[in-house]
Order: C-alpha cells, then structure tokens, then sequence
C-alpha cells in the first residue's frame, strides 16, 4: 500500500478525555484524540476527492473536514498514531480507482424467455376472474 504524504497545516489534532480502559486514570488524562483533516488542503486529484468523501460518511462535517476519533489506546501518542494510519488507510483506498463498468444489453433469447415467462403469468391470472354461468 503506498504511503501519501499528508501536510501537516491539513490536520489539526484535539486531546480529549476518552472512555475505555485506564481506571481512574481515565477521568485525569486526555488520551483521546479527535484528528480533523482540511480535504481541500490536501491536494487529493477529482477522483480520489469524491472517493473519500463517499468513505468518510458520517465523519465528514458540513466544513469539508473528515473528523477521526482514536481511542483505542490507553496513551495519547498510540492514539495518535492510530489515528493517523486510519487517515492514510482512507487516503490509500480513495486513491484505488473502480473498474470501469461496460453497460451490457440481455441477449435475443433473454428476452424471448422474459416475455413468455410474463405471457404465463397472465393467463394464470386470467384464470382466477369471476366464474360466469352462461
């Protein structure tokens, strides 16, 4: 997986007060990290742009920053790190391009079968009308 450079003036990192494990060392400690990244600032091409815009969901805020919460760990330098590889991970897989899609058309014989699979349906649905005493 290649490695991007992220410019650091993109990123802006938050410390916080996170919940999981640590005790009472927990309610003292900001070990949480909340990373929020600029998308404008990095440099992404078109493509990879709407890409990683699609793969942040929820995280991505109405400012165009995608908002990254790491606390996993119980130090606030792991949580850093985690929280920077995550970012590159979402970065890398933007980069990845889809397969172009080739639009294809159902065969003669396709349609033939759709349209007497649909001819059967009917006349067993015919079947069901009022019963007509003549």
């Amino acid at each position: 997986m290649p490695v991007f450079d992220i410019p650091e003036d993109a990123l802006e990192e938050r410390f916080l007060s996170g919940g999981g494990p640590g005790g009472q060392n927990v309610n003292k400690v900001a070990t949480a990290v909340q990373l929020r990244v600029n998308l404008f600032r990095l440099g992404l091409p078109p493509y990879a742009y709407r890409k990683i815009r699609e793969l942040a969901g929820s995280r991505l805020t109405s400012a165009n920053e995608i908002l990254i919460q790491a606390n996993r760990f119980r130090t606030q330098e792991a949580n850093r790190q985690d929280a920077r590889e995550r970012l590159s991970e979402m970065i890398a897989k933007a980069h990845e391009r889809d397969p172009r899609r080739i639009a294809t058309k159902p065969g003669k014989a396709a349609k033939a079968r759709r349209t007497d699979a649909k001819k059967a349906r009917g006349s067993i649905k015919q079947g069901r009308g009022k019963v007509r005493l003549d």
